[in-house]
């Protein structure tokens, strides 16, 4: 296998991971949108084990970008798309420029996706921690007809002033 080859099969297995998180956010976001709060917990459980799926990804990532730097005498953070494809046919430079733009398409939207999704969340655990202290007051939030003090007895009135026109 040509170095090329691992590039593009690389490439290929990062889109096929980011096409999978991709899904999984946005199944996500409508079990979040349902209220469905088992499913919320079992896409997140997806999304966890695709996460350890990209961290193998990533450690592959790491070793064709130290291979690359070796070759082309920088340091392994200095490689980018433009210097692997330096490094290989122009056709499989071609290729992994394209797959290189598309998995930067696909992380972007996964990352807007996740970011409405955890807007949405803590909007839903807002309006349930309303709820829960709504439900756990003995009284209702607000002015009562009957003024109180601090310890919630009603509040003596005092007339101050006692006019007659």
């Amino acid at each position: 296998m040509t170095f090329g080859s691992s590039v593009i099969g690389h490439l290929d297995a990062q889109l096929a991971s980011a096409q999978r998180l991709l899904e999984l956010v946005l199944k996500q976001g409508a079990a979040v949108r349902e209220r469905d709060p088992e499913g919320v917990l079992a896409c997140l459980t997806e999304i966890q084990g695709e996460m350890e799926r990209r961290g193998r990804l990533e450690a592959d990532r790491s070793r064709l970008l130290t291979h690359a730097a070796a070759h082309a005498n920088v340091a392994a953070h200095e490689v980018d798309i433009d210097l692997l494809a330096a490094l290989i046919e122009p056709a499989e430079a071609a290729a992994a420029r394209d797959r290189s733009a598309q998995l930067r398409g696909l992380l972007a939207e996964i990352a807007r996706e996740h970011l409405v999704n955890r807007a949405l969340m803590r909007q839903e655990l807002a309006f349930l921690d309303h709820l829960t202290r709504l439900l756990s007051s003995d009284e209702l939030p607000g002015y009562s007809p009957v003024a109180s003090n601090a310890t919630g007895r009603p509040a003596t009135l005092h007339r101050v002033l006692d006019l007659q026109a």
